[in-house]
This record gives structure tokens, sequence and C-alpha cells, in this order.
């Protein structure tokens, strides 16, 4: 039974990755959710109480899949930038789930957050950006950013180009797979020069 269950709530997580991705949280219709993950709109309320909660239960998935399949390495983040701009190329949904997230949980005038803020997300940064001042506590990294602004840098930098618009992409429309990664790599190489 419990097998069941946690097959269940794996297939409406996996429908509603595509789902949200797709059509973000505003969009998104729980009967096309059930309906991909063969279950029904009961299942979603039961298992995630509602498709706002559905939602932040899909991105807390992505931040736990990125946070172990490309964990920080401070002593080489041009490499932990590459590897994540790769995770991107890999899953292009999340980006597009992150973008959502962004625009239809924050108030969209810089005010901050409209919903509430994943912990797992607030937990991931608060560790790397512990990593990263130790590192530089250590002289191991420039200390001319705080820990949180260099953090930020090296994770914009990563979605370059899983990120901008498809008018940008046009004037690289020739930049191959592997040059966009050595750009994300050497972009955050000579954020770390002295």
């Amino acid at each position: 039974m419990a097998g069941d269950a946690e097959a269940t709530r794996r297939r409406l997580l996996e429908a509603a990755t595509a789902e949200f991705s797709a059509r973000g949280l505003a969009g998104a219709r729980v009967d096309r959710i059930a309906a991909a993950a063969g279950s029904n709109k009961a299942q979603i309320y039961h298992y995630f109480g509602s498709k706002d909660g559905l939602f932040t239960a899909v991105f807390d998935a992505i931040v736990a899949r990125t946070t172990t399949d490309v964990p920080i390495d401070v002593d080489d983040l041009p490499g932990y930038a590459g590897r994540l701009h790769d995770s991107y190329t890999a899953r292009p949904e999340v980006q597009r789930i992150a973008a959502w997230h962004r625009l239809e949980r924050t108030g969209g005038d810089g005010t901050g957050p409209t919903g509430p803020l994943v912990r797992s997300v607030q937990e991931s940064n608060r560790a790397k950006v512990a990593a990263i001042a130790t590192a530089q506590a250590d002289g191991r990294l420039p200390d001319r950013w705080s820990a949180e602004e260099l953090l930020g840098l090296v994770l914009q930098v990563s979605t370059l180009w899983h990120t901008a618009v498809p008018e940008f992409d046009d004037l690289r429309a020739g930049a191959t797979a592997r040059h966009r990664r050595e750009v994300v790599v050497d972009a955050v190489r000579r954020l770390l020069a002295d």
C-alpha cells in the first residue's frame, strides 16, 4: 500500500512538473495534472493540500535534485558554474519553473515574496553562503563581494543561456553548446581573478 501511495505521489509530481513548466502556477490545471498522472484531483489535495502546495513540492524536488546532482565546490566555482549550466541544459524545465516561481511568488515590484518561501531553497542558499564565507576567510576566494553577492553572481552567470530572451539568443544563434559552457566557466574564473 505504501509503495502505491509513493508511486502515485511520484507520478503526480512528474505530471505537475510538465504542467507547471509549460503553464506556470496560474495557468496550470489540476485536472490535466491528475489525468496525466493517471490519478484524480482528490489525490492532489490529499498529498499536497492545494495546487499551490503541489507547485511548492515540485520546486522543492527540483532544488533537492539540483543540489544533490551539482554540489557546490568552493575551490572550483568556475567548474561548479559549468556543471550547473550543464544541468540546466539537460533539464530545461528547471529554469522554466524557476522563472514561474520568480514571477508568481514575488510582488513584481521588488518588495519581496507574496507566497511562502521554499525552505529547501533557503537552506541550500545558506549552506552555500556559509561555504563561500569560510573559503573567503581562509583566503581561498576573494572577498571583494560578500559571500551572498558572490553566490548570486555565480548562479546568475550559470543561467545566462537558459534565462535570456529569445532576441538575445538570436544574436548568438551560431554559438555551440561547448562555447556557451566555456563562456560561463571563463566568466566565473574572471570574477575570481585578483
